[in-house]
Parts: C-alpha cells; sequence; structure tokens
C-alpha cells in the first residue's frame, strides 16, 4: 500500500513540475515565469524526498529557491527591461534552439536507454552506497565532494564567483550628477587641499 501511495505522489509531483517548467517558458509575464520557477523547484524537491536524497531536496530548497530564484524575481521587477523588444528578435533564434533542443533530447534518450539496459551501472561506481544505517546521505555527499570531488568544487566555486562579478558589471549603472565616494582621492589629500580658509571681516558671514 506504501508504494502506491509513494507511486501515486511521484507521478502527481512530477506532473506539476512538468506543467510549471512549461509555464515557465510560455508565461508572458517574466514575474510569472520566476514563481512557476519556484514551485518547479519545490516539485523537485518532493521528488527527491521520495527517492530518499533529503540532502539534495534541503539544497534545492534553500539554494535555488531561497537564493537563485528570488534573486531572479528582484532582478526582474528592478531592472527596467523592454520584453516586448527582446521577444520581437527570438523568432529568429528559433530554428537554432529547437535544433539544440533535440539535441538535448536525443542525449536524453541515449541516457535512458542505456541506463534500463545496464541495471548493474550503479555498482560500477567511485565508492560504493553506504547503509543508511552506518553513514547517512549527508555524511556520504560530503565524503566524496570533499575528497574525490575537491578540485571540481573549488572550480565550481570560482565559475560561479566569476558570474556573480559579471553580473553586478552588466547591471551597475551610474547616474550623472551623483556625488560618489572616491578612496584613492581622500587617501591622496593633503592638508593643503583639505583645508581652505577664508577670512571672514567682522560682522559679517558667508
Amino acid at each position: 500500500m506504501l508504494t502506491g501511495i509513494a507511486a501515486a505522489f511521484f507521478y502527481l509531483f512530477a506532473f506539476i513540475m512538468i506543467a510549471s517548467a512549461l509555464m515557465v517558458i510560455s508565461a508572458r509575464n517574466p514575474v510569472h515565469s520566476v514563481l512557476f520557477l519556484i514551485l518547479t523547484f519545490f516539485n523537485g524537491a518532493a521528488l527527491f524526498l521520495l527517492t530518499g536524497a533529503e540532502f539534495l531536496a534541503m539544497i534545492l530548497l534553500v539554494i535555488y529557491v531561497g537564493a537563485v530564484a528570488v534573486l531572479f524575481l528582484f532582478v526582474v521587477m528592478m531592472l527596467d527591461v523592454d520584453f516586448a523588444e527582446l521577444k520581437k528578435g527570438a523568432l529568429q533564434y528559433a530554428p537554432v534552439g529547437a535544433l539544440v533542443g533535440l539535441i538535448l533530447l536525443g542525449e536524453l534518450i541515449v541516457v535512458f536507454v542505456g541506463r534500463s539496459f545496464t541495471p548493474k551501472l550503479g555498482e560500477a561506481g567511485v565508492q560504493p552506497i553506504p547503509d543508511l544505517a552506518v553513514r547517512q546521505n549527508t555524511a556520504a555527499l560530503g565524503d566524496l565532494l570533499y575528497t574525490e570531488y575537491v578540485l571540481f568544487f573549488q572550480v565550481a566555486g570560482l565559475i560561479l564567483l566569476v558570474a556573480m562579478i559579471g553580473a553586478i558589471v552588466l547591471t551597475l549603472r551610474h547616474k550623472p550628477n551623483v556625488k560618489r565616494q572616491s578612496i584613492p582621492v581622500q587617501v591622496a589629500r593633503s592638508p593643503e587641499t583639505a583645508i581652505e580658509i577664508k577670512k571672514v571681516e567682522s560682522g559679517k558671514g558667508i
């Protein structure tokens, strides 16, 4: 009975996730697209919980929903982007996008078919899957992440850092006629340039 309930919830979450993912790319309002993206992440986290990967589910909620999706929402709401103008030129890239989509679909089919015909593929991993009674999922992932894949972990962090700096540079706007602090100018000041002495006659102000 438990297997039937788990299967029913799996199909429910999967259907909602696919429907909300389609709404992400079909919604006209970009704010609605971000909200549907958050709904997609929530259902993906529920699917991770059904498979026993609670750590991945929490990471999906904390990082992608709590940080990335909320950041997308604020960026979309704060930036003055003419989305109508952007959509006008989207049709000319439709053939390229369709070609990339077909290639991705073919890769997914190859992976799915190969996985279905090799059920013992999981046994050829770098390290065997530990028993949950001995080692929890979070601890086992930490062992692999900070030993076998520590270099890839550091490279991924560096890529995210570069992406963050690029996003800040692209969205930075300097408004004219606004006084800004310049640290080099302040450090280079001398008493002669920092102080201006004016003689004021007695009984008169400036």
